[in-house]
């Protein structure tokens, strides 16, 4: 077996890091382990909102709806992800939040990937009740 090839599933591998499948946070030995990028297959229930912006936004990021509505909040801009594919992207310095307009499924890419960033789950998310 080659140790630089993973196969997975997102939707499973999503649960053991709040959704982040790769990036400077796995293991060194692990395929997944990047410092280059970071890329998250985000499940979000309707409702599902970030309780704090994001602010001091070192990466760029961009943001692909797979399935659901979802709602990106950016200084002075609201963008709705209605069609599965439509995405956003933002570049660093770019505050940003985000809602759950409909049961969603999203991609997030961002780049490059930066030790000592995370966010508690916490402060990431409110679910719904």
């Amino acid at each position: 077996m080659n140790d630089t090839v993973y196969v997975g599933n997102a939707s499973e591998d999503a649960v053991r890091d709040r959704g982040w499948l790769l990036g400077h946070f796995k293991d060194a030995g692990d395929p997944r382990h990047s410092e280059a990028v970071e890329i998250k297959w985000g499940i979000h229930p309707r409702g599902d909102e970030r309780t704090q912006w994001v602010t001091g936004e070192e990466r760029t990021a961009l943001l692909v709806l797979i399935s659901g509505r979802f709602r990106v909040e950016l200084p002075g801009r609201s963008v709705l992800l209605a069609r599965q594919g439509d995405y956003v992207l933002w570049g660093r310095g770019i505050d940003h939040s985000w809602f759950a307009e409909q049961d969603s499924v999203v991609l997030t890419v961002r780049w490059p990937s930066v030790p000592g960033y995370a966010a508690t789950q916490e402060e990431q998310t409110r679910s719904p009740r």
